[in-house]
């Protein structure tokens, strides 16, 4: 699959999130909001109302991940005010099946999100359920962590499981993606690349994206 960069809104500046989710539209492919409630995660960052006015905002499709204490409560809202993807936590997630189901039947993808520390094999058999499948390469909470490494195995078996499965899956990574480690992201298996701080915190946001496209595009074909 093509290389899809979304970057994270998380790291742009909160005082003019509109402005900011222009600076990468037409060179992005999706619009990156983390969701976070200071329950499931140690932060407070938005909530519905925000993403419902950035959908106004930006021809970019939403990218909503939901690092929430209740997700099979809330994730359907998201999918039903426009999102294009509702990505859910397995380690928050009361009743997967059912609210990735919901994600789908509201018009979304449906994501699922695991943790550093949450191994991928134990959810194989969900993947007919999922439309995209995020590891994180950082523990959630905060952008402009350092990536850690010792994730690369873990993508590298996730998309063994997807194809081992037909393919269908798209694999997103999630935390430190930066020009320094995104081809190692991309060798090993993941398509769909989350960037924070290397996007917002770029003097020239669209470049940024750009370079990170051709990076991981190079890596994919190498």
């Amino acid at each position: 699959m093509a290389v899809q960069i979304s970057p994270s809104i998380l790291s742009a500046d909160f005082s003019r999130l509109a402005d900011e989710a222009t600076r990468v539209e037409g060179i992005a492919d999706w619009l990156h909001v983390d969701v976070m409630d200071n329950h499931f995660v140690p932060n407070l960052t938005l909530g519905l109302p925000i993403v419902e006015s950035l959908l106004k905002a930006t021809s970019l499709p939403i990218d909503c991940h939901l690092m929430i204490e209740s997700p099979d409560r809330w994730a359907p809202s998201y999918a039903e005010a426009g999102a294009g993807s509702v990505t859910i936590h397995a380690e928050a997630a009361k009743a997967p099946v059912r609210t990735l189901r919901a994600i789908r039947s509201a018009g979304a993808r449906s994501g699922f999100a695991l943790n550093p520390a949450t191994p991928v094999d134990y959810y194989e058999d969900l993947l007919p359920e999922i439309d995209m499948l995020l590891v994180m390469t950082v523990e959630p909470g905060f952008g402009g962590q350092k990536f850690l490494d010792v994730m690369l195995p873990k993508l590298s078996r996730a998309r063994a499981l997807i194809e081992k499965h037909g393919g269908e899956v798209w694999l997103q990574v999630d935390g430190g993606v930066s020009a320094e480690t995104i081809e190692r992201c991309a060798e090993a298996g993941a398509d769909v690349f989350v960037a924070g701080s290397a996007v917002y915190g770029a003097e020239d946001a669209a470049k940024a994206v750009h370079d990170l496209r051709a990076l991981a595009a190079a890596a994919q074909q190498a």
